[in-house]
């Protein structure tokens, strides 16, 4: 085993310093290859394992700062306590995915025209190859995960009789949490852990696991769409030659629409990670920490996203929007805006889809689905969209004034699901399964490289009132 790791270090060593040398005309250039993504994950895993063991060795007494008792209370935000590969949250710059922002990947990552199918959004499966190894695939790679993902995506019969079982009038998230526990059965890294493998073996079917999750998503979330509101065909096939996000369009029922079709692979790819300190992220991580399976620890995951202070933000942006144009019009005037913004916050209210716990500048993931919806003429005569972006030149100013938001500029959610309502899908409810489809780009890598990295049990101290007290009395 190890022979094969230091000859696989040895290929990364190689190939790295051959891309240093290409010219920089040649920078961003996709080129041909058939590895598939376990052959490039296998590929960094010693790379990243080293960097591990020298960090450790260096700098394992460093300080990343104090701990306060404000942050003892305040859930911890702002506490440098987890290793987290995918992705980095900058107060300013906003997210990098293996320092690439999101400008960077929609130039470098392949696209559906590239795999020949309508749109020209990246695909979530090229994110999930760089969120993986680090890397940009080429157009062949990302066509061969496409391809692997379809081949996987057809759910066992045992999981549609659970998720046909489900009462209608079960919140869709719950449904979709479920039937993601209850994919566990055919766990790849349960079976191997019950027989018993090495530790440095965790990884590659905690892969396997993954993959094979991620995969099945769309059906799971299609077949609840159809059996809660009707829509789509849930119990449709699979077809190859479709993209992982064609397929999921069009089980929902949007396979003819171009737009909406390319908003849902633009809209999974850039939700898929941000950083591993948000709740849906972290509840994976923690319980994979226990080393649960991928389908268990995504399962919760999905739960902590189903909270009203995570994944439902977007709803309640809509819901915003609309009670505006009850209140107002269905096209308000700035002004108009400006004094019902002022009659939300006197009433102690807040903006919903503005401010953010880390970004202190304008979402660029916001700035994405903007840039989207200015390219599209459906959305552009949209009424729901149009308010959007006039809230937008009037919040910041409003909420600077007001002086009580740190962060006056809108988060993604200010956008995502009024574009969402805009091409049709007006069941508020599902919007945190699409957001779930999505976050298992960023969430289950993480898994990966935790066993990849050996990365123990999370378990942090804590501490009741009268012993906090005590501590710091003394």
């Amino acid at each position: 085993m190890m022979s094969i790791q230091r000859n696989a270090l040895r290929t990364a060593v190689r190939a790295a310093a051959q891309a240093q040398q290409q010219p920089a005309a040649l920078a961003g250039v996709r080129y041909a290859s058939t590895k598939s993504l376990v052959d490039a994950v296998a590929e960094v895993v010693p790379e990243k394992q080293e960097q591990l063991k020298q960090l450790k060795a260096k700098h394992a007494d460093s300080s990343l700062g104090e701990v306060k008792v404000s942050n003892l209370l305040g859930g911890m935000r702002g506490l440098k306590i987890m290793l987290w590969e995918g992705s980095v949250l900058d107060a300013d710059t906003g997210i990098t995915f293996h320092g690439k922002s999101i400008p960077d990947c929609e130039k470098e990552l392949p696209t559906a025209k590239d795999l020949g199918q309508e749109g020209k959004e990246m695909l979530p499966e090229a994110m999930l190859w760089l969120l993986l190894t680090g890397k940009v695939p080429s157009v062949e790679e990302t066509k061969g995960l496409s391809q692997e993902l379809a081949a996987k995506g057809t759910l066992p019969a045992y999981a549609e009789k659970v998720i046909d079982s489900f009462p209608k009038s079960m919140h869709p998230m719950t449904q979709f949490s479920a039937a993601v526990a209850a994919l566990n059965h055919d766990s790849a890294f349960a079976a191997g852990y019950k027989k018993g493998m090495k530790k440095t073996e965790y990884w590659q079917p905690t892969l396997e696991d993954s993959i094979s999750l991620i995969a099945k998503l769309p059906a799971v979330a299609a077949r609840i769409y159809y059996n809660v509101f009707g829509r789509g065909d849930g119990k449709q096939a699979i077809d190859s030659s479709k993209d992982w996000i064609g397929n999921y369009s069009q089980m929902i029922g949007y396979g003819n629409s171009v737009g909406m079709t390319d908003y849902l692979r633009l809209y999974i790819a850039i939700h898929g990670d941000h950083e591993g300190g948000n709740v849906s992220a972290h509840a994976t991580h923690l319980v994979g920490s226990a080393l649960s399976d991928p389908f268990l620890s995504y399962s919760a995951g999905l739960l902590g996203l189903a909270g009203p202070l995570h994944g439902l933000a977007n709803q309640e942006v809509l819901g915003f929007m609309q009670d505006m144009q009850k209140s107002v019009s269905e096209n308000p005037s700035k002004e108009q805006i400006t004094d019902y913004l002022w009659s939300v916050l006197k009433s102690g209210r807040v903006v919903p889809g503005y401010g953010h716990a880390v970004l202190r500048q304008p979402d660029p993931r916001f700035t994405a689905l903007q840039r989207f919806a200015s390219q599209r003429p459906e959305l552009q005569s949209a009424s729901i969209v149009q308010l959007v972006q006039k809230v937008f030149e009037v919040a910041p100013g409003v909420l600077t004034e007001h002086g009580k938001t740190k962060n006056p500029f809108p988060n993604v959610d200010a956008a995502s699901g009024c574009v969402l309502y805009s091409y049709g899908m007006s069941e508020f409810s599902y919007y945190t399964v699409v957001f779930g489809v999505s976050r298992a780009l960023g969430a289950l890598p993480q898994l990966v490289w935790d066993r990849a990295l050996g990365m123990p049990i999370e378990r942090p101290k804590s501490m009741s009132i009268q012993a906090l007290n005590a501590f710091l009395s003394k």
